[in-house]
């Protein structure tokens, strides 16, 4: 899988949305920037538990993560 493949699109939009930044976004999950950074970025894939985490802080329901992802 090249970097950026496993970009996930609905975080990235919901963040770009929300109006936060990647630091903000790290507080609220509990997490570092760096980390936050890298699953945005699509340079790492998020686990499981981070992806829930992320989806809960943006207000995302109903969005499944299943390891694949587009790239935006």
């Amino acid at each position: 899988m090249a970097p950026g493949d496993h970009k996930c699109a609905a975080i990235a939009a919901a963040q770009k949305n929300a109006g936060l930044s990647d630091a903000d976004l790290a507080a609220k999950i509990n997490s570092n920037e760096a980390r936050v950074t890298q699953i945005i970025n699509g340079s790492a894939p998020p686990t499981e538990a981070e992806f829930k985490a992320l989806a809960s802080a943006l207000g995302i329901a109903d969005v499944p993560h299943t390891g694949v992802h587009s790239t935006v």
